[in-house]
C-alpha cells in the first residue's frame, strides 16, 4: 500500500528517469514534462549500467534534492546470463543511490514477484517468483531497498503492458494489434482461452507520475482489476485493425500461470481517488488512433 509524503503533488527540483530511453521509461519521462516539471532522461548513451564504473557515474546525475526513477533492465528475463546482466545492473543502481542519497526513488518492478494462488493478488500478496524475470524482480526491490538507507522509496509493479512503443512484440495485443495492422492473420495458442490483466503503458506512467509528485511511498500494483481472455484480445484487434483471420495453433506446454492472474485494483483507487485505469477495449482503440492520455 502507498501513503503520501506530500498531501499536494509538487514536482522535485529534478526527475532523473534512469533508463528514458526506453518504453515505459520513455513513457514516465513524457508524463513528467507534461507537468512542467524538471526532467533529466538518461539511457544507455549517458550511463552505461554495465560499465565498471557505473554506480559512480549514475551517481554524478543525482542530487540530494532529486527523485530518481529506476526502470533500466534487461528483459524479460529469460535465462541465467541475462538475470546475471541485470544483477550487475542492479548494483550500480544501488549503489549511486547509496552514494548520492537522493530525496526520492521510484523502482519500476513487476507482477512477475508474486506467487499465483488463484485469488486476486494485491500489494501485501506473497512473493515467491517462479522465474528468473521474477527473481531479477525480487532482487531489484530488495537491494534498493537496502541502498535507500531512509530515503523516500517505493516500488511501482505492473502487470502485462501494451503500448504503441512496445519493443518486444510479445504474444498478446501487441504482437495481435501488429499482425492485424498487416493484414496478417492473429495466432492464438489452444483457443486462447487464458484470462490475464494487462495495462495501457500510459496508465503506467501516471501512475508513477503522481507517486512522484506525491512522494509516495510502499508499493502500488499498476493493474485494471479485470482479467480478459487472450481470444478476446484478438478479437478486439481484429476489429480495430482487420478484418483479419484468427488462426487456433497447438499448445506445445502449459499455460503460464494456469492460465488464470487476477489482480485487486482497490489499492489504486485508495491513492488516486478518480483516477480509473483504462480497460483494453479503449486503450487498444487509443493505441490505433496514436493516443498519449
Amino acid at each position: 500500500m502507498l501513503e503520501h509524503g506530500l498531501a499536494v503533488a509538487q514536482p522535485p527540483s529534478r526527475t532523473v528517469i534512469v533508463g528514458a530511453g526506453g518504453f515505459v521509461g520513455g513513457a514516465i519521462a513524457r508524463k513528467m514534462e507534461g507537468t512542467g516539471a524538471n526532467v533529466l532522461r538518461l539511457g544507455r548513451g549517458d550511463v552505461d549500467l554495465m560499465a565498471e564504473d557505473a554506480g559512480e557515474a549514475l551517481a554524478s546525475h543525482l542530487t540530494r534534492e532529486a527523485a530518481v526513477v529506476l526502470v533500466s533492465a534487461i528483459a524479460p528475463v529469460k535465462d541465467l546470463s541475462m538475470l546475471g546482466q541485470n544483477i550487475k545492473m542492479i548494483q550500480a543502481m544501488a549503489g549511486a543511490i547509496a552514494k548520492a542519497k537522493p530525496a526520492y526513488v521510484l523502482n519500476i518492478g513487476s507482477d512477475a514477484v508474486f506467487s499465483d494462488t488463484g485469488a486476486p493478488l494485491h500489494e501485501a500478496s506473497a512473493k515467491d517468483a517462479a522465474n528468473f524475470h521474477g527473481i531479477m524482480h525480487l532482487t531489484r526491490e530488495a537491494a534498493f531497498l537496502d541502498a535507500r538507507a531512509g530515503l523516500m522509496f517505493a516500488t511501482l509493479r505492473p502487470t502485462l503492458i501494451y503500448g504503441q512503443d512496445d519493443p518486444h512484440n510479445g504474444y498478446g495485443p501487441n504482437q495481435f494489434r501488429r499482425l492485424a495492422a498487416s493484414g496478417e492473420p492473429i495466432r492464438l495458442f489452444g483457443q486462447g482461452e487464458e484470462r490475464r490483466d494487462h495495462v495501457w503503458v500510459e496508465d503506467v506512467a501516471e501512475l508513477a507520475m503522481r507517486m512522484v509528485l506525491h512522494r509516495s511511498v510502499g508499493s502500488l500494483n499498476a493493474v485494471t482489476g479485470h482479467v480478459v481472455s487472450f481470444q478476446d484480445l484478438a478479437q478486439i484487434c481484429a476489429r480495430l485493425h482487420g478484418p483479419v483471420e484468427i488462426k487456433n495453433l497447438p499448445r506445445s506446454g502449459p499455460m503460464p500461470h494456469n492460465g488464470y492472474r487476477p489482480f485487486d485494483a482497490s489499492a489504486i483507487a485508495t491513492a488516486f481517488p478518480g483516477f480509473a485505469m483504462t480497460l483494453p477495449e479503449d486503450g487498444l482503440r487509443k493505441v490505433a488512433d496514436g493516443t498519449r492520455d
